[in-house]
């Protein structure tokens, strides 16, 4: 005998209550009475046969199967969703609302010059931005909450589809005058100096991956941003590694930074759009990484640095760069 599938409507109320864990307000975020939702968790656990919540009195949370339940839920939902968008502008890929989102560390420096792109090639593509750190982005993700993201490799993005737009190197950069304690061997940079964000920002782990460095010990110095960093080297704290289009994009016009890039192998990121392998606006997704790279700050190094370890220094004074 056949059993009965769970409805998307039944899931959708389902996933409400696990976010709000209260019936009332879950009945709101989906814009039907309590009575209403009530019925339709009932029907999905009596389809599944087995408890998904537990009710007390004053509380309300999953049981351990209607928390699997809920996360299943989320990607069939965001992959229902995904289908009626493909379908909705399968004949105008380049239109419709996208949810865009962007690590701190490129969104500042790299969207100035993408966006009015994006608005004079598809003037019919609305972006709605979410700035985020990338493993929070990945959760969106994957339950559906945003359609691509833009992050920095290398970073685990397990079955993610990933287009990988354009390179930059991550260079050192000191208070002006400290040239001579910055060296040119990244093997011999003092990780006592070195200045980082704070954990969760994927950039930290790209500095210490391309210094070959370990977990440093607390300092209790860390940035929350690219600017704050920026602040604590121009206020004699330490040096730090920073992305080539941060310095590119001229936001750190007053800081009296000396900035010079290292012998090979020099630290890079690799910036990449990311979105779900069920995505259903893939002609979206290429062209806006296409898009992107045309508009990138910084291009690929073309020729390696020569065995003697010569560089190139980006000094920032007032906004300049020489």
């Amino acid at each position: 005998m056949a059993h009965a599938l769970p409805s998307l409507r039944q899931l959708r109320y389902l996933v409400a209550v696990s976010d709000k864990l209260n019936f009332t307000q879950a009945a709101e975020a989906c814009f039907v009475t309590q009575s209403t939702l009530s019925a339709g968790i009932k029907e999905l656990e009596a389809a599944l046969g087995t408890c998904l919540v537990e009710r007390e009195r004053h509380s309300v949370m999953m049981t351990p199967v209607g928390a699997e339940v809920v996360a299943r839920a989320r990607r069939l939902l965001a992959e229902a969703e995904d289908l009626a968008e493909w379908a909705r502008n399968a004949d105008r890929p380049m239109s419709g609302l996208l949810r865009l989102g962007v690590i701190p560390t490129i969104a500042p420096f790299l969207l100035p010059s993408v966006l009015p792109s994006v608005r004079e090639q598809y003037p019919e593509l609305r972006i709605a931005l979410r700035e985020d750190l990338t493993a929070h982005l990945l959760n969106r993700l994957n339950a559906g909450q945003i359609d691509f993201a833009l992050i920095a490799l290398p970073y685990d993005t397990g079955k993610l589809q990933v287009q990988p737009l354009f390179d930059e190197e991550l260079l050192l950069v000191a208070p002006a005058g400290r040239e001579a304690d910055m060296p040119r061997d990244i093997g011999k940079l003092d990780p006592e100096a070195l200045l980082l964000l704070e954990e969760g920002h994927c950039l930290r782990g790209h500095t210490l991956g391309g210094c070959r460095l370990d977990e440093p010990r607390s300092t209790g110095m860390e940035a929350t941003s690219l600017f704050t960093l920026a602040q604590m080297v121009d206020s004699g704290l330490g040096m730090a590694l920073l992305p080539e289009m941060t310095l590119a994009s001229g936001l750190l016009g007053g800081m009296k930074l000396v900035a010079h890039r290292f012998a090979e192998p020099r630290p890079r990121r690799t910036i990449a759009l990311v979105a779900r392998s069920s995505n259903a606006r893939q002609e979206c997704f290429e062209r806006l990484g296409a898009l992107i790279s045309s508009r990138a700050p910084v291009q690929p190094p073309t020729e390696p640095a020569a065995a003697s370890g010569t560089h190139t220094d980006v000094r920032t004074t007032k906004g300049e760069r020489t």
